[in-house]
């Protein structure tokens, strides 16, 4: 019987375009491949042993593989975090968050200003390192915070630790949170405090923070709390469940951290049945949308390095499951947003048959409803289990 499933969200880990990937400007996309071609001695032994090199032609392929492998595509319509996250846990949406490709119309501006007591800067899309170049400087002349998007369904508020502490503009996000409502309900509004001065601002990422709404239905977290076991968040778990379900939520600072605190959760947790649930927004924040190939490359690598202390540390009524949320090619030349893309889907540990392919999974549900049937609990409304397959 297995006791408790470890899931890590390895975020914008793409393994090849979808068939409708063309509707999102995203033909050709392929992360992890791509990244494979352009770096040189780029290794991933101890993912390809779990058979990731099967679903990707990155090379490094595994004579005996230790576990199962496939890749699945996304059924909503969408290709942002949460609702990468919230398909996979069993809540597929039939609709689009709105996005604003021409900045938010003055009339919630003008309300979040009002609500405030500020003026702002900005409303255009934007990425988040290169706004600051742009309206760092003014920000800190002003005081006003700067407001921008992207081409996901996001209010982005940039501010300098100089001019509100990082609660103060947690704050002022709630406010924007309350205003997005209805056919402005963005899919998040994310904190974006940062330091430094002019020509070398930086990003405060362990002081993010993003406000979601609320899943319009029951996701893999509340069953499992509902059932009174354990469902431990790490990352940002919880801000992409608006803090729903979980029983625990571990706040990181880098993937490192987040890799170094999956391991004491999963060590501080033996015997507790239940969910271990872990976002590494590492390889969409810092290297994905910034176009950082080679970074992204050393971050995949460093996580396959560590891969072998989480397998360690489990016991073998444990097991583990990778996956991915969407892509982030960083090698995309069109845009430097999400990629519509399959999402792989590893699983491995002792009592995990050996070399069984998953094939192509018609949603990211199929994750969490196999999870659901392992745990034992009530079964999700959405996906497909493979259990069976596995165990």
């Amino acid at each position: 019987m297995i006791k408790k499933v470890i899931l890590i969200v390895l975020d914008s880990v793409g393994v090849g375009a979808l068939p409708d990937a063309p509707k999102f400007g995203d033909e050709g996309a392929d992360t992890l491949l791509h990244i494979s071609k352009e770096i040189k001695d780029f290794n991933l032994p101890n993912l390809c042993a779990m058979g990731l090199g099967e679903i990707s032609d990155i090379g490094g392929r595994s004579v005996k593989l230790k576990g199962a492998y496939g890749k699945m595509a996304a059924a909503s319509p969408n290709k942002d975090t949460t609702t990468g996250h919230w398909e996979m846990c069993g809540l597929p949406l039939d609709f689009k968050f709105p996005t604003y490709p021409d900045g938010f119309p003055e009339k919630i501006i003008k309300k979040f200003e009002e609500e405030i007591g500020r003026k702002t800067i900005g409303n255009y899309p934007m990425s988040g390192t290169e706004i600051l170049k742009q309206l760092g400087k003014e920000h800190l002349n002003t005081g006003s915070p700067i407001v921008y998007t992207s081409a996901d369904s996001v209010f982005q508020i940039a501010v300098h630790n100089d001019i509100m502490s990082p609660e103060e503009l947690y704050d002022i996000c709630r406010k924007a949170r309350n205003i997005l409502k209805g056919k402005d309900s963005v899919s998040r509004v994310i904190a974006r405090p940062f330091t430094g001065s002019p020509g070398n601002f930086k990003r405060n990422e362990a002081a993010r923070k993003d406000f979601s709404v609320e899943p319009p239905g029951d996701t893999l977290p509340d069953k499992i709390k509902k059932a009174g076991i354990s469902a431990v968040g790490i990352g940002k778990i919880g801000d992409i469940f608006a803090h729903r379900g979980l029983t625990e939520e571990i706040k990181t600072t880098n993937n490192s951290d987040g890799i170094d605190k999956t391991i004491k959760a999963i060590k501080d947790n033996k015997g507790r049945p239940g969910l271990i649930f872990v976002n590494l927004v590492e390889f969409d924040s810092v290297y994905g949308h910034r176009r950082n190939t080679k970074g992204y490359a050393d971050a995949l690598m460093e996580f396959d390095r560590r891969l072998k202390e989480i397998i360690e540390s489990m016991d073998s009524d444990e097991i583990l499951m990778i996956t991915a949320d969407h892509g982030c090619d960083p090698t995309f030349k069109r845009h430097t947003d999400h990629t519509r893309e399959y999402v792989p889907i590893l699983v491995a540990g002792d009592k995990v048959k050996e070399d069984v392919n998953l094939g192509i999974r018609e949603t990211f549900a199929d994750c969490g409803q196999t999870i659901a049937d392992i745990l034992g609990i009530e079964k999700l409304k959405s996906g497909v289990s493979f259990k069976e397959d596995i165990l």
